[in-house]
């Protein structure tokens, strides 16, 4: 197996930054990359909140906490994270971004470096095909926030190796959390069940079976989910709900996955859920306002 002792990360948003998080703490060398100063910024401030949050609930100690941190190494240049032994893309869930990603990385890459990709939905085969190494290629999914869910899962394209498939299972388990082995297609395992129930739960708004408050709260009390539907989605990112849906329709070629209209129309809107303050619910308030 591969030994690997630093990270890349192509990404600093809400994924990102807690992937950043759980290696170092674990840890490993990491490198955080992306595009704005402003994001870098941003993810050091929710990486240092989160960790005193798990300070203050003694799940660490505050010397591990600054251990942590020393780990962790910032770059605006995509080039400078080719040399780590593992890279994590956790970009935007559009593949051409991805894509574009992995071609500017091949020129400088270790040629033992293993690529993976954080995506929720896209395929792992088709991204691995627009590099040098598919066989040393996975997808690596972590679930939302990072820090506090147990799951990744682990994704194989048709390509990949055992020996690759070996050193990501045994990171999962360094990291201190459970993997989950699942084929390549459409939106993988959680999502492939997940987003329809969220994208049902839209078009049951939509419909006017029911408002945004009675939809959520018949899920939370009726079937025991500690969020609602829409309450969900609003964490997520409403904009990443549609396109998993998106992929879900043009790669199954099923009508039962068509994104809701009303989902739709929130993403055109800019109304994305929690990181743009309105959704499903509006947050600009002392409390969460369903807005529908």
């Amino acid at each position: 197996m591969a030994e690997i002792r630093s990270v890349g990360v192509v990404g600093a948003g809400q994924m990102g930054n807690g992937i950043a998080h759980v290696f170092a703490l674990a840890g490993y060398d990491v490198l955080l990359t992306d595009i704005s100063q402003a994001s870098i910024d941003k993810a050091l401030a929710t990486i240092e909140k989160n960790l005193d949050r798990q300070v203050a609930r003694g799940k660490i100690t505050a010397e591990e906490k600054a251990a942590a941190q020393g780990r962790i190494r910032t770059t605006l240049r995509l080039a400078d994270v080719g040399p780590t032994d593992l890279i994590i893309e956790a970009a935007t869930e559009r593949e051409t971004v991805k894509q574009a990603i992995f071609e500017d990385l091949l020129p400088h890459l270790k040629p033992s470096t293993i690529l993976t990709s954080n995506t929720s939905s896209i395929s792992i085969t088709r991204l691995a095909s627009r590099t040098d190494r598919p066989e040393k290629f996975m997808g690596f999914h972590f679930m939302n926030p990072v820090p506090v869910m147990q799951l990744v899962e682990l994704i194989r394209g048709i390509a990949t190796d055992q020996d690759t498939w070996d050193s990501l299972h045994e990171v999962v388990k360094k990291l201190g959390k459970t993997a989950a082995s699942a084929e390549d297609f459409p939106a993988f395992i959680v999502n492939r069940i997940l987003m329809p129930m969220i994208n049902e739960a839209v078009y049951t708004l939509y419909e006017g079976v029911g408002n945004v408050k009675s939809i959520d709260e018949s899920l939370k009390l009726g079937a025991n989910h500690p969020m609602g539907p829409l309450e969900l989605a609003d964490f997520i990112g409403l904009d990443t709900c549609l396109a998993i849906m998106n992929v879900l329709h043009d790669g199954l070629a099923d009508t039962k996955y068509r994104p809701c209209p009303l989902l739709t129309k929130y993403v055109e809107a800019g109304w994305l859920g929690r990181k743009t303050q309105r959704g499903f619910y509006d947050y600009r308030g002392e409390t969460p306002v369903p807005t529908r």
